[in-house]
């Protein structure tokens, strides 16, 4: 069950908008579809399922690229796709380089499109900060 200080931080997790990237819900395609330029079909056991990746596995300019292009136009070089936040719990080292040792730290390094995002963190409370931090260690 979560605890109080976790679903105070859910709250604060969309609040601020970290739900923005990291979507929690997501549903696969109907069965039959046909996906990937035609080149996939959804097969029935994946179709119509409902998953929370806390993730929407897009390419976002967060601040911490390295300038690689992302099988794309020039503009993906500093882009990286959204790290699923779903079993952050069992998780030592954070964002997509393992460089961040606290989750602190892995918010603190969002800038690029999440810059307000991260303003918005450190407008909070060192309290509601950390039912933030409680409820991302519950994933």
């Amino acid at each position: 069950a979560a605890t109080p200080d976790a679903i105070a931080g859910q709250y604060l997790f969309k609040a601020i908008g970290c739900s923005t990237c990291h979507v929690e819900t997501l549903t696969t395609d109907h069965p039959g579809a046909v996906i990937n330029g035609g080149a996939y079909t959804v097969p029935e056991a994946l179709g119509d399922k409902i998953i929370h990746p806390f993730g929407d596995f897009l390419l976002h300019d967060v601040g911490t690229g390295d300038g690689i292009v992302q099988a794309g136009p020039q503009d993906t070089a500093n882009k990286l796709r959204t790290v699923p936040l779903w079993g952050l719990h069992i998780k030592s080292r954070f964002m997509h380089d393992n460089a961040s040792l606290t989750l602190f730290d892995a918010i603190q390094r969002h800038a690029g499109e999440a810059r307000q995002v991260t303003s918005r963190f450190n407008a909070l409370t060192p309290q509601e900060q950390q039912q933030l931090i409680t409820f991302l260690r519950s994933l």
